[in-house]
């Protein structure tokens, strides 16, 4: 056969913050023969990833919206649906995300204030309910796990101070880096849009943007004056779409990632309907596993980005030790068959580097992906010192 090109296979264990490590049946079904959108074996796939994210969120009866596009694509549904040009908005920023949600909601014509917490830290709430008492805000975002920082928000007590302080404003959860990895309960916590994506917690291969809009979202919504200005990311598009495919009917307006819906599907079974790990122990696995992998960076003598009480379960920053740099560890790491990721924040970017572990790197123990990581990290640091010494 001439122009085939075998392709190798192996790789290695990859922690960054997303994509994650993908189970085999996730795989498996991400290579389901090609199916026609509007199929009678493929409507329930659908309709059942989107109950089921409902279950992951702790949700009841909010709208789940499952679109071709990564995570980015939420930003675009918040700032073309919810927020009319002129409106304001209230950013609280951790690092690089809370940025570029500010960057998107300017785009679509919103007036954006943002209140920037120093690096590793947090908004302080003072702050936030003084930001909320100056002005009507339609909105405020809070990036719930910053990738750039893996510093994790405490979206609970913020809503608890947005409801106090501004009732009407709508509370926007930035979770791509959350969701599936540290617990949301949307209903209890009064949370108006979760958005996220398909490559981290979920656990499903990049490209299907994940967002569930609250009723109260949805009715402000269907409330507002200007028409929408997005077309891709329109409400008004797609929300009959996915009424449709939960009644059990197919409905088009663009066509969806049939086999990527297909892997979300299996992964979604496994969060959400395994014998063996419950949601609620899932969860414990992410904490556990996360204070491993930063306790063993304690003893190798490595400093978190993140102040410690504001550390995220499913990654780690941190910072290179004194005299070292990303050549330094990295590749030694790469070697040895653990891919991590290099510095994101503009401010320490050439600083530090991020782990990521959640998914099946945390949940299936027997696979020994976090011993990996923190034996690596040891040698590696080992060998760079030994470098140094020479």
């Amino acid at each position: 056969m001439t122009g085939f090109k075998q392709v190798s296979t192996q790789k290695g264990l990859l922690v960054i913050p997303g994509p994650i490590e993908i189970a085999d049946d996730v795989l498996y079904a991400n290579a389901h023969p090609s199916m026609a959108h509007t199929s009678p074996e493929f409507i329930p796939v659908f309709g059942d990833c989107i109950r089921m994210i409902r279950e992951v969120l702790y949700t009841k009866d909010a709208q789940p919206f499952l679109i071709s596009g990564s995570g980015t694509l939420g930003w675009d549904q918040v700032a073309s649906n919810l927020v009319e040009p002129g409106e304001n908005a209230l950013v609280l920023n951790t690092g690089y995300f809370g940025d570029s949600f500010a960057d998107c909601l300017e785009v679509y014509g919103a007036k954006v204030d943002s209140l920037r917490a120093k690096v590793g830290g947090v908004v302080p709430m003072d702050e936030i309910e003084s930001a909320l008492k100056s002005k009507r805000y339609k909105i405020v975002t809070v990036t719930h796990v910053d990738t750039s920082t893996a510093v994790l928000s405490d979206i609970k007590s913020i809503a608890a101070v947005v409801k106090k302080a501004s009732p009407e404003t709508l509370i926007i959860l930035d979770g791509v880096c959350s969701v599936a990895s540290e617990l949301i309960k949307m209903d209890e916590w009064g949370l108006d849009v979760i958005m996220t994506a398909s490559q981290k917690g979920l656990g499903t291969p990049p490209g299907l943007s994940v967002l569930v809009a609250s009723n109260r979202a949805i009715q402000t919504f269907e409330n507002r004056i200007a028409p929408v200005s997005s077309y891709y990311a329109s409400w008004k598009k797609w929300l009959p779409i996915m009424k449709a495919y939960e009644q059990g009917t197919a409905a088009y307006f663009a066509t969806p990632p049939v086999n990527l819906i297909y892997a979300f599907n299996a992964s979604l079974m496994t969060i959400t309907k395994s014998s063996e790990v419950s949601l609620e122990e899932r969860f414990k696995l992410h904490e556990e596993a996360s204070q491993r992998v930063k306790s063993a960076a304690v003893e190798l003598g490595l400093k978190q980005v993140p102040d410690p009480e504001n550390a995220a379960n499913g990654m780690t920053a941190l910072y290179f030790p004194e005299g070292y740099t990303a050549s330094d560890i990295l590749p030694r790491l790469s070697a040895k068959g653990v891919i991590v990721a290099g510095g994101l924040h503009k401010d320490i970017k050439d600083r530090y580097f991020r782990i990521g572990h959640m998914g099946i790197s945390v949940v299936q123990q027997s696979r020994g992906d976090i011993d990996k990581v923190i034996d690596s990290l040891r040698d590696s640091l080992k060998e760079a010192q030994a470098d140094k010494w020479q």
